[in-house]
């Protein structure tokens, strides 16, 4: 290059005298501001001070519609100088200032705050060195910025001085709400309630007419019993659309009276002795060894009747109230029963090792073999049971569980829908439990009384004429408290019975697992 160039150098001079002048119009600028802020104070604080244009050109300086523009020419400048970190920026000037983080709670919220920002580099730092000095940071901070939902955060002592502090009288006014009451508390605050009609569908329009708000009490009851008769679960159901309802489904025990005695889902439905034989068949009725007296005297109470009794004539123990059954609404959620609406259902799965097929006896070559199978349960209210053992699902099963699918000639080459009833098992079942002295006058076995009541007995039939089994289950209530009850049945014992040699045989129930009530609404009533 040609440094004695007259030409460049002209230039050079000119673009210096030019950067200079610039410069110098800048502290001007600045120093007359100063000093006017300094000396008198705006009328008007929120009102910004225009900076005056040094070097801009005219037409860009003059306002347009009245409105004073300002220029910023070091703005992309310092925009770039903040976001590079570049030295001699406020924004790094500060950074550098504040308080360098210790721990690793301390880095790990610096890299948040860095990575907000956009410095992604020394948040990508600062995050190594948090999780260097402890590698669980991440939940300290969700725990210390966002507390789970249950926790509940104490709120500091307003009371730094130790003042008397005055203590508000709850009686008259309560600062939480409404104090919590029990259910039947809420349910008894129901009672002065009518049945409300619907809302008008708009403002100033006529509500719709709600016949069944201006039904007399008697006949209201009257529809409960028809529907309680009909559909348990409906009755239950007509509690959700009203506190009335609510009021009546929970309090009106004649109702429930009448769904304890009857034969639909009530107690007199149930068996407590042996009501049928095996097969289906009605039982005879017969005289056991009778101890006659001495004299001529014959006491008809003395005569006993043996556990063999017709269905015809059982009849159901009178149900009275208790200290265990305070109502007939607890008697009909507590006390033991079979549900007839569905079946229970078991399933049983268990590892089994398998073949090799390797030369060599090496251990974690040998396949393993995952068995499942399930047992159903179906209980009729004429004391009579079908029981079956098989692989197929519950989808392909419970819709032909019924007494007329056993034994209707499935071979092992039937493709019915059916045929998975081939292998299925007639048999009776009966309850036991305390029954009442006009029960067992009537002829119920003496092991009765000593029985514990939820406790259900079955006998069916073997896989040969010559066997005979015996399940004794256990009803109890699976799922949360306030459910359904009575939907569960555990293992108390499982024999099989050789006619021929008069022999009894335990069956292990190492792998069976408890029986477990689902509900099939093609089932209905199932009478």
């Amino acid at each position: 290059m040609d440094t004695n160039n007259p030409d460049l150098e002209t230039f050079r001079k000119q673009w210096q005298e030019e950067v200079t002048a610039r410069l110098r119009a800048k502290e001007q600028a600045l120093t007359s501001i100063k000093a006017r802020a300094s000396l008198e104070k705006p009328e008007n604080p929120t009102e910004k001070v225009a900076l005056p244009p040094s070097d801009v050109p005219k037409e860009e300086a003059e306002p347009i519609d009245g409105i004073s523009t300002q220029a910023y020419h070091d703005l992309e400048n310092k925009e770039e100088q903040s976001r590079l970190g570049i030295e001699g920026s406020t924004h790094h000037l500060n950074t550098q200032t504040s308080k360098e983080p210790k721990s690793a709670l301390e880095h790990y919220e610096k890299a948040i705050e860095r990575e907000d920002q956009g410095n992604l580099g020394d948040s990508l730092k600062l995050y190594r060195q948090a999780f260097r000095l402890d590698a669980g940071v991440d939940r300290v901070y969700k725990h210390k910025h966002f507390p789970p939902s249950g926790t509940k955060i104490r709120p500091a002592d307003p009371n730094t001085s130790n003042s008397p502090v005055t203590v508000l009288n709850t009686a008259h006014h309560s600062l939480d709400g409404p104090s919590n009451i029990s259910t039947a508390q809420l349910i008894a605050s129901f009672s002065d309630l009518s049945i409300p009609s619907a809302p008008p569908p708009t403002e100033g329009s006529p509500p719709p007419p709600c016949p069944i708000a201006g039904i007399p009490l008697e006949i209201l009851i009257d529809i409960l019993f028809k529907t309680a008769i009909i559909d348990i679960a409906a009755f239950a159901r007509l509690s959700l659309v009203c506190k009335r309802l609510a009021y009546l489904v929970a309090t009106e025990d004649r109702v429930w009276e009448r769904i304890c005695h009857g034969h639909g889902y009530g107690f007199a439905a149930m068996h407590y002795t042996w009501a049928i034989s095996i097969t289906g068949q009605p039982l005879p009725t017969t005289l056991q060894t009778i101890d006659l007296p001495t004299d001529d005297s014959l006491d008809i109470s003395t005569l006993t009747l043996s556990h063999n009794i017709p269905f015809s004539t059982i009849h159901t123990p009178p149900l009275t109230l208790s200290s265990t059954y305070s109502s007939y609404k607890q008697m009909f959620r507590t006390r033991p029963r079979i549900r007839f609406n569905g079946c229970y259902i078991s399933t049983v799965n268990y590892h089994r090792p398998g073949a090799s097929n390797a030369p060599s006896n090496a251990t974690y070559t040998s396949p393993v073999h995952i068995v499942t199978y399930y047992r159903y349960l179906r209980f009729f209210r004429d004391g009579t049971c079908v029981s079956l053992l098989t692989t197929a699902e519950p989808a392909d099963v419970v819709h032909h569980l019924t007494k007329e699918n056993i034994h209707s000639h499935h071979n092992r080459e039937s493709m019915l829908p059916s045929a998975v009833m081939r292998h299925a098992l007639r048999g009776r079942w009966r309850l036991s439990g305390n029954l009442d002295s006009d029960s067992r006058s009537s002829g119920t076995k003496a092991t009765n009384e000593t029985e514990a009541e939820g406790d259900v007995h079955l006998e069916t039939e073997g896989v040969d004429p010559k066997y005979m089994y015996k399940m004794h289950l256990a009803l109890r209530t699976a799922g949360r408290s306030g459910g359904t009850r009575n939907n569960k049945l555990v293992w108390k014992g499982f024999w099989s019975y050789n006619r021929l040699t008069d022999d009894w045989a335990a069956f292990t129930l190492r792998n069976d697992r408890a029986f477990f009530w689902s509900r099939v609404r093609s089932y209905g009533m199932a009478w």
